[in-house]
């Protein structure tokens, strides 16, 4: 019944580079950083759309929207309008082959706690810039892993798998619990609760990264 499920690594990534292109449109949107960031968020992006740009054309054109929203840097609205597109095509090309609500509650998930790590680096090096968008990255990213896990347990029941299964349900749940660690450490004022939170973001891309792949996987 649900065939068009399988694992694929160029699909996987379109999911990724979807939510990687959504999170740093939103902080383009939100007006709060320099275009620094957003060629750093940007290029991270494009590394993981390389490998996207296989799953088809329209993976492709979003790598070429991704770049034009790199050189419009210094344009934010511009560039964030870019990158929506891009995130929108990288989810078309993937929900081509895909469940198209594991497309969007993966790129939720993975985009979320991507860029929750991406724009916490930019804090640690400006420590003046308002933490409300790092909990609102915080927030999507705690939602996701959790629609997704509930999604992927729906619809393959992956904790039934024996010991894969086993490792699906502890890195989901690792994640989530990394997330909302990250939620509480941006909540404290001093520069401490910012380090925290990027670090427990990088912990959180690696178990989620883990969960979404193994789930999609089993199924």
């Amino acid at each position: 019944m649900f065939d068009d499920l399988a694992l694929r690594p160029a699909l996987f990534l379109a999911i990724w580079a979807a939510g990687i292109c959504a999170g740093t449109a939103a902080v383009a949107r939100w007006r709060i950083v320099g275009p620094g960031f957003l060629w750093v968020a940007s290029g991270a992006a494009l590394l993981v759309g390389a490998g996207a740009s296989f799953a088809g054309l329209l993976a492709m054109v979003a790598g070429g929207l991704i770049l034009a929203a790199a050189v419009a840097a210094r344009r934010s609205g511009l560039a964030a309008w870019l990158l929506a597109a891009a995130s929108l095509l990288y989810g078309i090309e993937a929900a081509l082959d895909a469940h198209a609500l594991l497309v969007v509650t993966g790129a939720m998930a993975l985009g979320g706690v991507s860029s929750e790590m991406l724009l916490g680096h930019w804090y640690l090096v400006d420590p003046r810039l308002p933490r409300t968008a790092l909990r609102n990255l915080a927030a999507i990213g705690i939602a996701g892993i959790a629609l997704d896990g509930a999604l992927l347990t729906v619809l393959g029941a992956p904790f039934g798998n024996g010991v894969l299964g086993l490792a699906f349900v502890v890195l989901a749940t690792f994640g989530l619990v990394l997330m909302v660690g990250v939620w509480f450490s941006i909540k404290e004022k001093g520069y401490e609760g910012v380090m925290a939170a990027t670090g427990l973001s990088y912990l959180a891309v690696l178990t989620v990264l883990g969960s979404a792949a193994l789930g999609r996987a089993l199924i």
